[in-house]
């Protein structure tokens, strides 16, 4: 009997494994690219602010008002890398009040900051329980803590000689106050970039009041910042605040550039195109028998406005500078 073939014995050959679908993996060097543009734009907005509003001068000693959540880590990180590349010398001293909230994590704050070899002041009061006590179940704890907590600011500031109170409200922030004041206060009233305190003993600074909200989420992400919830009401917001929010979530993303249109109108007021006796003397209005820039146009309507309008109609989003720039060279 003929012995089998060689060739026989051998093994078939494997079957060539089962194309999936291809797995799609992040390029990490673009994932560093976006991160370092946005560290780069943040610290812009914030030097800008700075310097437009003259929010910290030479020797100043700030108090950067830190509560464990990401607008304040933000902020303190931002200005220790300018603090680094500023052309005169400050200082910088972190401050967070311990409202004595149960289960609050009274070690990560010290911790972070030490890393950091950050200054810092670590106040113990127990406004928790006044809050508590005070507001009835169900209600808006948000105001009375917020009043508790400045006297409390207010209050180290002066022991530690600080010339001024940083906080890190945003570009989100300053709009929504904006909006709340317009629907529900009867003012056109903001968060300012810089203001004395109500005690008219200190300045307030607000170095983020460029930068928006969701930049600073992912800043915190990328910093991997040691975040602190605010439990003392369920993390509880205004109502009003919140769809005030919501709204201006959906104009950004129905409406490109309606958000930087009306942030940039904060600080482009006219106050003779107003109501208000106070910012102009309507009684001293007289002829002026020649051209005036803001004189009435009456019946017209508004070259700008209208630009703007058919832009928008078209899907545009170019800001209203250009739009003044393209007026211009039009005449």
């Amino acid at each position: 009997m003929n012995s089998p073939s060689p060739t026989l014995l051998r093994p078939p050959p494997a079957e060539p494994p089962a194309s999936g679908p291809a797995v799609h993996r992040p390029d990490p060097r673009k994932a560093d690219f976006e991160a370092n543009k946005l560290r780069k734009r943040l610290r812009r907005l914030t030097g800008e602010a700075i310097g437009a509003y003259d929010l910290i001068a030479p020797h100043d000693r700030v108090m950067v008002c830190l509560s464990g959540g990401k607008d304040s880590y933000g902020l303190l990180d931002i200005l220790l890398t300018l603090k680094g590349r500023a052309p005169f010398p400050f200082e910088i001293i972190a401050m967070n009040l311990d409202q004595k909230q149960p289960g609050f994590p009274a070690d990560v704050l010290p911790r972070f900051l030490e890393s950091r070899g950050v200054p810092f002041r670590i106040v113990e009061q127990d406004t928790y329980s006044v809050v508590k006590r005070v507001i009835p179940e169900g209600g808006t704890m948000c105001s009375l803590c917020s009043r508790l907590r400045r006297g409390v600011i207010y209050r180290t500031a002066t022991e530690i000689g600080a010339t001024r109170i940083a906080l890190g409200h945003h570009r989100d922030d300053v709009l929504a106050t904006f909006f709340l004041n317009l629907f529900f206060g009867g003012k056109l009233k903001t968060m300012p970039p810089k203001l004395v305190s109500d005690d008219g003993r200190h300045i307030v600074i607000r170095p983020l009041v460029h930068v928006r909200e969701r930049d600073l989420a992912r800043y915190a992400e990328l910093n991997a910042f040691p975040i602190i919830p605010c439990n003392l009401c369920g993390s509880q917001e205004h109502l009003q605040r919140r769809q005030v929010g919501a709204m201006l979530r959906e104009w950004e993303k129905k409406y490109p550039g309606r958000i930087e249109s009306i942030f940039g109108a904060l600080g482009n007021v006219v106050p003779s195109h107003l109501m208000d006796r106070a910012l102009f003397d309507f009684g001293a209005v007289r002829t002026t028998g020649s051209a005036v820039a803001d004189g009435d146009i009456a019946f017209d309507v508004d070259p700008v406005l209208e630009r703007a309008s058919d832009l928008a109609a078209a899907g545009a989003t170019v800001g209203i500078d250009t739009i003044l720039v393209k007026r211009a060279s039009d005449d």
